[in-house]
């Protein structure tokens, strides 16, 4: 049973067999009332990449820098895109397309590749998704921390969440480049938390008297 949930930023994501997957990328929370949903995976190369959305639930154990998933998780294969590109027409609704309507469930007709159908002056755009749940964001790893008075703290380096509730209780910031120091940031500082930021209601001084937490351990 896991007795705090760690995501340290670029934790490899290990399957149940062992198997390496991937790495941490994002962790996906609802910032009404900081609980986590979903992680999200780089899986891939370099070059050839993708990123899966995968339920916190799915999330087994976790260490510094490992993150071990359940059985069901398999390969992540069967598991969405973080983002994906979607045709949609002037109004943000779905085109519709002239292909059979005996799809299996759950596929969208524009994913085979079936012609889009237009209505006269209507324009065609394409536009970016996440497939997260609504309400949600989806926090970059090393997301920045800005304190109350607008001064950067430091970089968001791990979260700290309690098992029963995927709620987060703290945020492990680290700061500097040579000397890297670490804090340990109780939720209740925390203002909101966005894609790239996270902003605190105290200021840098609050947070520089904060005795120091080694980042291992």
């Amino acid at each position: 049973m896991i007795t705090k949930i760690q995501l340290q930023k670029k934790a490899t994501v290990l399957a149940a067999d062992g198997k390496q997957l991937g790495s941490l990328e994002r962790v996906v929370l609802n910032p009404d009332n900081n609980v986590i949903t979903d992680v999200v995976v780089r899986t891939g190369t370099l070059i050839n990449h993708e990123e899966k959305v995968v339920p916190i639930a799915l999330v087994v154990e976790t260490a510094d820098d490992q993150i071990l998933l359940r059985e069901e998780a398999g390969d992540l294969e069967a598991f969405p895109q973080f983002e994906e590109e979607r045709v949609v027409n002037e109004h943000g609704g779905m085109n519709r397309s002239s292909s059979p309507s005996n799809l299996p469930a759950g596929v969208d007709h524009l994913a085979v590749g079936a012609p889009l159908l237009r209505t006269p002056n209507e324009q065609i755009v394409t536009r970016i998704e996440q497939n997260i749940p609504e309400g949600t964001v989806a926090m970059k790893e090393g997301a920045k921390v800005i304190a109350a008075d607008g001064k950067q703290v430091g970089n968001v380096e791990r979260v700290l969440a309690e098992p029963e509730m995927e709620q987060i209780t703290h945020l492990l910031v680290s700061s500097g480049w040579f000397n890297k120091g670490s804090k340990l940031i109780p939720v209740a500082w925390v203002m909101r938390m966005g894609e790239d930021t996270v902003h605190l209601r105290v200021g840098k001084d609050s947070v520089e008297n904060l005795a120091e937490t080694p980042l291992a351990g």
